[in-house]
C-alpha cells in the first residue's frame, strides 16, 4: 500500500496516545489495539461489562454498542470495520454504523485495493457466501470457501458446493459437486475440487485450480477447463498485460508454471507456489523448491541460491525490479531476502517484507528479544517498541512511517531513511 500524500509527513515522532489501553466509557477490559494506516488512530474491543461490546478509538467510544465484537479491521482508506452480532445475528459494522443485513455468522473482512469497498463471508441457514458494502449474494450455497475480492472491487468469488450429497457418498463427490461462484452466481460447470480462485481486475474474468477426478489436476477460467492434466496444480495467477492465465503444476513429481498452451517454466522444481507478477507483468516470481526442504524464490525461471527449511510471503515490486520474501529454519531464526541476497540480521520473528513503489527500499516489522522493531535495507532504526504495525514508506520513498506502542504509550514516528543506522 502506497500512503496518502495528504498524510502528515513531517518527521519526528509523537505520542498519540498516552494509554493505548484507554477508553471514555467504563469497561472492564480492552482487546489488542490495531493502528490507522496512517497512524493517527488507535482503536480496540472494550468490553464494556453486562456482555456489552463496542469499539474506542482514540479512546472515544463509538455511540453504538453490541453483544460482541471482533476482527477489527482497518481498511487502506482509512475506514474501521468490525464483525458485530446484536440480537444473536452478525453483519459488519463500519465507523461505528452497521449494515442494514445480518446473518447467522459473519467473518473474514476484505477490501479492495483502494479500500473503497469492503466484503465479508456470510452463513445464514446454513448456506454461505459474501456481503459487499452490505449488500450480499443473492445464492448463498451449502458450502463456500476460498473467498476473494477484486483488486478494484468490482467482484467477489468463491469456490462452492452446487450439489448436496449425503454422507459418505463417495459416488457423487467423485462426479463433481464443487464450481466457482462469481458475485454469487456458479459456472454451469463442476468438479471434484475447486479451489484459489483469482480475480482479473476490469474484467472480472476467474481462474481456479480444479480437479476433473481424484488425480486429475487442471485449471479453469471462466468454467471452461485446460486441455492439459497434470498430478497437481496450485493457484492460478493473471498476466497483468495479456491476461494470460498461468499457475504451478506438477508432472511426474516436477513442478514447473503452466499456461493453457503448456509451460513457461520447464518443470524443475520439487515444489513452487503462491506465483506473483509485477505491475507490468514482466517479473514472474514463485516460491519454490530446488530440492526436497530447499526452498527459496524463483524470478522468471530462475532460482536464488540461497536455501532454507521455508520460505514464506513473496513480494515483488511494481517495477519488478526489487523482489523480497522472508525465510526461517522450523520457524525460528528469521531471515529476509531481497534480490537473492540475504540480510545479515537474524531475527526471532519477521512479519512480511514492505517494497517502498518509487525506490524499491525493502523495510520490514522483526521482533527479536522480546521488543518489535524496524529493520530497513538491513539496517536497524534506534526505537523498539512492545507492540508494531507494519512499516509505511512515503510517496516520494525518503521516510517511513513507524507505528507502535511502547509501555502504554501510542506512538507515531517519521523516520528519513537516513534513520536507519542500526
Amino acid at each position: 500500500m502506497q500512503a496518502d500524500q495528504a498524510w502528515d509527513w513531517e518527521p519526528g515522532a509523537r505520542t498519540v496516545l498516552e494509554d493505548a489501553t484507554a477508553c471514555a466509557a467504563p469497561h472492564e477490559w480492552t482487546e489488542e489495539p490495531e493502528s490507522s494506516p496512517d497512524g493517527e488512530r488507535l482503536a480496540a474491543v472494550a468490553n464494556l461489562g453486562d456482555g456489552r461490546f463496542t469499539v474506542c478509538v482514540n479512546a472515544e467510544p463509538w455511540e453504538t454498542d453490541f453483544e460482541k465484537a471482533w476482527y477489527l479491521r482497518f481498511s487502506p482508506d482509512g475506514r474501521l470495520s468490525a464483525v458485530t452480532m446484536e440480537d444473536g445475528m452478525w453483519t459488519v459494522s463500519v465507523d461505528g454504523v452497521s449494515w442494514e443485513e445480518s446473518f447467522d455468522f459473519a467473518w473474514g473482512t476484505t477490501f479492495s485495493a483502494d479500500g473503497g469497498v469492503i466484503a465479508a463471508c456470510i452463513q445464514s441457514d446454513g448456506r454461505y457466501g459474501m456481503i459487499v458494502d452490505g449488500a450480499p449474494w443473492e445464492t448463498l450455497h451449502d458450502n463456500a470457501n476460498n473467498f476473494r475480492i477484486a483488486a478494484d472491487g468490482a467482484h467477489t468469488a468463491a469456490a462452492v458446493q452446487v450439489q448436496s450429497m449425503g454422507q459418505a457418498d463417495i459416488e457423487t463427490f467423485q462426479k463433481g459437486i464443487f464450481s466457482v461462484a462469481v458475485d454469487g452466481e456458479a459456472w454451469d460447470t463442476t468438479f471434484v475440487n475447486c479451489f484459489d480462485p483469482a480475480i482479473e481486475a476490469k474484467t472480472g474474468r476467474v481462474a481456479a485450480t480444479i480437479r476433473r477426478s481424484l488425480y486429475d489436476y487442471s485449471v479453469a477460467v471462466d468454467g471452461k477447463a485446460w486441455d492439459a492434466s497434470y498430478d497437481c496444480a496450485w493457484g492460478p495467477v493473471f498476466h497483468p498485460g495479456t491476461g494470460q492465465v498461468l499457475a504451478p503444476v506438477r508432472k511426474k513429481g516436477l513442478w514447473g508454471m503452466a499456461g493453457d498452451a503448456g509451460y513457461v517454466w520447464n518443470p524443475a522444481f520439487i515444489q513452487c507456489h503462491h506465483p506473483l507478477f509485477s505491475a507490468d507483468g514482466a517479473t514472474l516470481a514463485a516460491i519454490v523448491a530446488t530440492s526436497f526442504g530447499k526452498f527459496t524464490v524463483a524470478v522468471n525461471g530462475a532460482p536464488w541460491s540461497a536455501t532454507f527449511p521455508v520460505v514464506t510471503d513473496l513480494r515483488v515490486s511494481p517495477d519488478g525490479k526489487t523482489v523480497a520474501a522472508q525465510a526461517s529454519n522450523d520457524n525460528a531464526a528469521f531471515r529476509v531476502l531481497v534480490n537473492g541476497s540475504v540480510w545479515p540480521g537474524v531475527y526471532d520473528m519477521a512479519f512480511g517484507p514492505v517494497i517502498c513503489p518509487s525506490t524499491g527500499q525493502v523495510a520490514i516489522r522483526v521482533e527479536k528479544g522480546g521488543r518489535k522493531a524496524f529493520v530497513l535495507d538491513g539496517k536497524a532504526h534506534p526505537a523498539t517498541f512492545d507492540r508494531a504495525y507494519d512499516p509505511i514508506f512515503s510517496p516520494d520513498g525518503t521516510k517511513v512511517l513507524l507505528r507502535g506502542i511502547s509501555g502504554k504509550a501510542y506512538k507515531r514516528i517519521v523516520a528519513p531513511v537516513s534513520a536507519f543506522t542500526g
